[in-house]
């Protein structure tokens, strides 16, 4: 039987803005998931930058081995190389184990390889100087089944080329940010057909499904498929045979 929980990147990112509740009130939400990652062995935790320090601080006082993920360039991935480099560097800093990076995919929809690769490899290299997984952020919903086969690939070659072996399976190619605004209710998240392209084109780079997995079972299929994270917002109803109706 599968270890779920093992594979769960258990997701909070929305802002107190975003919420319609403080500062505070998200802090505790915050905090209460990450005891609830300690409660039920869930691996990590992924949570907005301004949280990282508080949170690292909470789980060492518990002597836990749960893992402090966070974003950077979150949501729209359109930052420059060096507003994304301040803000990883800064997460460091606070404790953060991974980062995981939104790809500037509208600079690739609008043919500028040169600035995706030189971001892609400019913050990849800070994560492994700091011995941090690194995990890439293409945006499924926003581009077709082609794009999505074409930058996954660019990433692995990328990957494959300029950093040693052992240092590529702590760089992922990830599904979703789960706040793409889609329309006609399409999928914003994960789908069983695009992370199978995701698959067929990370060579040797792992694969994080993120958003849209809400039941065990569609937790399973992901895991057999091949990916090595799920990023959820459900993950005590993953773990806990209830399907969920969030929405990531």
């Amino acid at each position: 039987m599968i270890n779920i929980a093992q594979y769960l990147d258990s997701t909070y990112l929305k802002t107190p803005e975003q919420s319609g509740i403080s500062e505070q009130e998200t802090l505790q939400i915050v905090k209460d998931l990450a005891q609830e990652a300690v409660n039920h062995q869930i691996l990590a935790v992924m949570i907005r930058p301004d949280y990282v320090a508080e949170i690292k601080r909470f789980l060492n006082e518990k002597n836990s081995n749960v893992i402090v993920g966070t974003v950077i360039g979150f949501h729209e991935g359109i930052y420059s190389v060096d507003e994304k480099l301040a803000e990883a560097t800064q997460a460091i800093n606070d404790g953060a184990d991974e980062l995981d990076f939104v790809i500037n995919y509208e600079a690739y929809l609008k043919g500028d390889l040169e600035l995706v690769k030189n971001e892609f490899l400019r913050c990849t290299k800070l994560c492994i100087q700091h011995q941090k997984i690194s995990k890439w952020i293409i945006e499924i919903a926003a581009l077709t089944d082609a794009q999505i086969a074409d930058i996954t690939k660019y990433i692995s070659t990328w990957a494959e080329e300029n950093f040693d072996e052992k240092d590529l399976e702590n760089i992922f190619v990830k599904s979703s940010t789960g706040f793409f605004q889609t329309e006609n209710g399409k999928p914003n998240g994960a789908t069983f057909e695009g992370v199978q392209i995701m698959l067929d084109n990370a060579g040797k780079l792992p694969v994080k499904a993120a958003g849209g997995v809400r039941t065990p079972e569609d937790a399973e299929k992901m895991i057999k498929l091949g990916v090595k994270r799920i990023g959820t917002s459900s993950a005590l109803a993953l773990i806990e045979n209830n399907s969920s109706s969030e929405g990531y």
